[in-house]
């Protein structure tokens, strides 16, 4: 939840937004919007406000939350089906999130039956129900891991999570340990892909060693791209800032003007 000062902020960028798409907020809506907008934080809301510029139209609380909210990690319905349909496999090692944990359960029994048409009717329906009501209490994603039987599996499904930002590796690292993946436990191959999270190379036989290959050239390459759009993203930042704070000292003026006139 946003603090004094944070709401504060919020207030003032709300005014500089509405000017900057063609629109006045009187004083009063201005305090129900942050009233409605506080559960979030203030980085997403001032990315929020950001896609609303870009987006025009007019400036309700519907909007913001529509850019806020998707923000929040939480996979689409039919992103969520595909992650729903592998962890129906009891083989598969799965990371999910609770709402589509919960989903699966809504439509278990209808997917058991080998009715998918239905089974994926409900699974959306519910799905789409539980992210509602989770956003609507500003509730963050929380993804954790489904086990599946086959051990080499789970280590490759973790790594994945951490690789896709998911999961932190800190958190991966404690599943590995609770699957008691050590070197007395695992093969030379499980190890080496165990090796991926904490960047331990290890030697693995030919087949997976090709595999891993491939792995550690997404990751390198997924870093690259993560850096260049983190200068690319510091840079609209400060450009935004500066326009920010131009558009706030002018509401700023305005509103004090209001309230010498009332």
């Amino acid at each position: 939840m946003l603090n004094n000062d944070q709401q504060d902020r919020l207030l003032l960028a709300l005014f500089a937004t509405a000017e900057a798409m063609g629109q006045q907020l009187t004083q009063g809506a201005a305090l129900l919007m942050v009233d409605d907008l506080r559960d979030y934080d203030e980085p997403v809301l001032t990315a929020a406000l950001r896609n609303c510029r870009m987006e025009g139209g007019r400036l309700t609380v519907s909007a913001i939350l529509k850019h806020a909210q998707a923000a929040d990690g939480r996979p689409g319905k039919d992103e969520a089906w595909g992650i729903a349909m592998a962890a129906f496999d009891e083989r598969e090692t799965v990371v999910l999130t609770d709402e589509i944990r919960a989903a699966m359960t809504a439509a278990s029994a209808i997917f058991e039956a080998r009715d998918k048409v239905g089974a994926r009717m409900a699974f959306m329906s519910a799905y789409e129900r539980l992210v509602t009501l989770a956003r609507g209490e500003a509730k963050a994603v929380n993804w954790s891991v489904s086990l599946g039987q086959d051990p080499q599996g789970r280590a490759v499904a973790i790594e994945t999570a951490v690789h896709l930002k998911l999961m932190p590796p800190e958190r991966a690292a404690l599943y590995l340990e609770d699957m008691a993946i050590a070197p007395t436990a695992i093969t030379q191959d499980g190890l080496a892909i165990a090796g991926l999270l904490s960047g331990d190379v290890r030697p693995a036989s030919p087949g997976i060693s090709h595999k891993l290959e491939a792995v550690r050239a997404e990751i390198k390459k997924g870093k690259a791209a993560a850096e260049k759009a983190r200068r690319k993203k510091a840079q609209a930042d400060r450009v935004d800032t500066y326009l920010r704070k131009r558009k706030l000292r002018a509401a700023l003026a305005e509103l004090k003007s209001e309230r010498g006139a009332a």
